[in-house]
């Protein structure tokens, strides 16, 4: 059984850490099902386990978390869908790379209900899309944005933190970071992209994609 919150308003970071740690330990010890957890942060930036300090361009400009998920600096805020998942991931295979692309191919589905075609890259964890309202890059290539970020961090095999998909955010809150190290390539929303979604419908597209990619362990 996975249980699935939403919780309303905004979750401060630090809250939705203690809740994460403590559900994790519970799963881990047979204790509590597993959770899919969603929340909206006020505007926030975590540093992941490779964040690097220069990547911090605006340190004064939103609150700081040391974040110890996988990855680089991200930002949180309002119009944005965090996704936390505290799943066992010894039950589903022992495969940390298995798991991160299963939960690419969630966000990849999820964009599929609203006709929006997500890509993978190599070397570039997260969701991207291509973006042919703009310039090809200097490569000659389409250019790219990102709408969805993924970092997650295991313990005892139970994952926690997870996934951040871009409904409305505003982006010009990512200027204050290199979003996930990124230089050559921006960050996009579903409203940014002319699609008119709301959080109601981001959140009934990820349960209805969740059993097509994750089996119920």
């Amino acid at each position: 059984m996975v249980e699935w919150i939403t919780t309303d308003g905004l979750t401060e970071y630090d809250v939705a850490v203690t809740f994460m740690e403590a559900r994790a330990a519970a799963i881990a010890a047979g204790e509590a099902d597993e959770c899919i957890w969603l929340v909206e942060h006020p505007p926030l930036y975590t540093a992941g386990t490779s964040a690097k300090p220069a990547d911090l361009i605006d340190p004064d400009r939103f609150p700081v978390y040391d974040s110890k998920r996988g990855g680089q600096y991200t930002y949180h805020g309002p119009g944005q869908r965090v996704v936390y998942v505290m799943l066992d991931v010894g039950k589903r295979g022992h495969d940390v790379r298995r798991f991160v692309q299963q939960l690419e191919q969630w966000v990849i589905l999820v964009l599929a209900h609203f006709n929006l075609t997500g890509h993978i890259r190599d070397g570039r964890v997260g969701v991207w899309v291509e973006r042919d309202d703009k310039p090809l890059t200097i490569s000659g290539a389409k250019a790219e944005d990102k709408i969805a970020a993924i970092g997650i961090r295991l313990r005892k095999w139970i994952s926690f933190h997870g996934i951040s998909i871009n409904l409305d955010p505003d982006l010009s809150h990512f200027d204050g970071i290199v979003p996930c190290g990124i230089t050559e390539h921006g960050v996009t929303s579903l409203i940014d992209l002319g699609l008119p979604v709301c959080m109601e419908d981001v959140d009934l597209a990820l349960r209805r994609s969740f059993e097509q990619v994750f089996d119920s362990a």
